[in-house]
């Protein structure tokens, strides 16, 4: 755990690759999480719509098992939200991120 999910515009003129891994290693850079446990992928999207001037978006979905407390996640967010900024270099896109809690009463894995 964390599962970090990447929802981008499919015209970004970076790498994917370099994204993800960016992402990853905020992550890391938290040490809120068991490096060997961290799980990032990306989806890109093809059809959007964005009401503002930016041309793209980058939005990373952080799934963590519930407990950890406010400033934690304020870390979690604050941390990967510079790792985009870093990695985006002034592009024109509009960045987010936004950890959600899994309760691990429900959460299955095998």
């Amino acid at each position: 755990m964390p599962h970090l999910i990447i929802e981008h515009s499919a015209h970004l003129n970076i790498s994917v690759s370099e994204l993800v891994q960016a992402v990853h290693r905020g992550a890391e850079r938290t040490q809120l999480f068991d490096p060997s446990s961290i799980k990032t992928r990306a989806i890109a999207y093809h059809d959007y719509h964005l009401g503002s001037d930016h041309r793209g978006f980058i939005h990373v979905q952080a799934h963590i098992i519930s407990g950890r407390t406010i400033a934690q996640k304020q870390l979690l967010s604050e941390t990967l939200l510079h790792a985009l900024n870093a990695v985006v270099d002034g592009e024109q896109l509009h960045l987010s991120v936004h950890p959600y809690d899994l309760e691990p009463e429900i959460y299955r894995k095998n």
